[in-house]
């Protein structure tokens, strides 16, 4: 257990955690599991985006939708 120990300390950093998790129960497995993902997702610090931003992206995508119409091969009649 000494070893597992210290390779677990060794290896762990900020961004790559290692969460030790008892496999004796299911029910506690996928509960400390699932406490784990939501502490991380609450970590990310994620927000909406503001309409400002979905403006622009719409705008880039029709942009990049004019210059493929453009370079697409024109139909034969």
């Amino acid at each position: 257990m000494h070893t597992y120990e210290e390779v677990v300390r060794a290896t762990a950093t900020k961004e790559a955690t290692w969460y030790v998790v008892p496999a004796d129960h299911k029910w506690f497995t996928r509960l400390a599991v699932a406490a784990a993902i939501l502490e991380a997702v609450e970590n990310l610090d994620l927000t909406y985006p503001t309409g400002a931003e979905e403006g622009a992206r719409r705008g880039t995508r029709r942009t990049r939708g004019r210059e493929m119409s453009r370079l697409a091969p024109a139909e034969k009649g």
